[in-house]
């Protein structure tokens, strides 16, 4: 009887040497929401231990994330005016492109990628612009959209993205983007593209967060339905044809089979997002004493790069950082 894994486990000096998946810095993605409100430094509420940050307060946090080794954010926005086409989302002085810039100057060797959607802009909650049916019923009218998620990544990119990752679900968005940066000269930034977003309930403590929740309806119709997989890696495809860089999917834990059989089907790198609600709850078992929130959140993230993902988008990239160096997570 061949007893070789079971003796490699017991020699605990050879337990690293031959782990199969492994957990660096360089595949931690911190995602943070920069508000208008310049001074600002505070505590979103729904999830313990983020912020949203004014530009004025933004230096603190990044020389912290640098010197921990975390060397890619994912910037959202606060605009303090929202209306129906979410016209702040190309504002050269938007509180987005304002965090590009103190970034880009303060830290020039980090990843800066740029969260592109109306959703946060728009006075409805909505990702794309919306029209009125026959019937008087609300949708997203994707055709015009698609213009003004362009005109938002141009913006964001000439104020210093490295990346517009384009979280909208409206179809045809990645070629969109592709050809207006093309065009206007951005030949050597990324598209990070949200390949497979669900329609998820995991999303709670982020639109509380980023002040997105819809005012009228959901986002079913455009979101992917959390029950279909085959449809999932049929999108993440399509946007790997129209020129997407990196295939996120999105939420992270709850999806990793999608993960998965993604990696069998591409050779993009993808990324996984750990979203706000799979932060929060173990934010929440933590200060319960109901589980060790350390190593909960270093098995959660060995699980996202053992299912596939070169790339985790976490608000825990802080303190996975902090326990890499510490010998933790390796």
């Amino acid at each position: 009887m061949n007893n070789r894994p079971r003796r490699l486990r017991r020699m605990a000096q050879l337990r690293n040497l031959v782990a199969e998946t492994r957990v660096s810095k360089d595949s931690l993605i911190y995602p943070l929401f920069v508000t208008a409100k310049r001074d600002a430094k505070d505590e979103i509420s729904a999830m313990p231990g983020q912020y949203h940050w004014g530009v004025d307060r933004l230096p603190e946090l990044l020389d912290r994330l640098a010197a921990l080794g975390v060397k890619s954010l994912l910037f959202f926005g606060l605009p303090d005016h929202k209306d129906e086409i979410g016209s702040s989302s190309w504002d050269e002085n938007g509180p987005v492109q304002q965090a590009l810039r103190c970034a880009r100057f303060r830290h020039p060797e980090m990843t800066l990628i740029a969260d592109v959607c109306l959703c946060e802009y728009t006075s409805h909650g909505h990702c794309g612009c919306l029209k009125q049916d026959d019937r008087g019923s609300w949708t997203v009218d994707n055709d015009a959209t698609l213009p003004l998620l362009a005109r938002a990544a141009l913006s964001l990119l000439d104020a210093g993205a490295d990346a517009a990752a384009p979280s909208d679900m409206m179809d045809g968005r990645v070629a969109a983007l592709r050809q207006e940066m093309d065009r206007q000269g951005f030949l050597d930034r990324a598209i990070f593209s949200y390949a497979a977003k669900f329609a998820s309930s995991f999303y709670g403590p982020f639109r509380q967060a980023a002040g997105s929740a819809p005012a009228v309806g959901d986002r079913k119709s455009y979101q992917m339905d959390p029950r279909n997989g085959r449809e999932a890696i049929k999108e993440a495809l399509l946007d790997e044809d129209e020129g997407a860089d990196v295939l996120i999917v999105k939420p992270g834990l709850a999806y990793l089979d999608v993960v998965a059989r993604l990696r069998e089907r591409t050779d993009l790198p993808i990324a996984s997002y750990w979203v706000s609600g799979e932060y929060s709850m173990i934010k929440a078992a933590a200060a319960r004493g109901w589980i060790d929130e350390r190593a909960v959140t270093c098995e959660a993230a060995t699980s996202i790069i053992r299912a596939g993902a070169g790339m985790i988008i976490t608000y825990s990239a802080p303190e996975l950082a902090g326990w890499i160096d510490e010998g933790f997570l390796r």
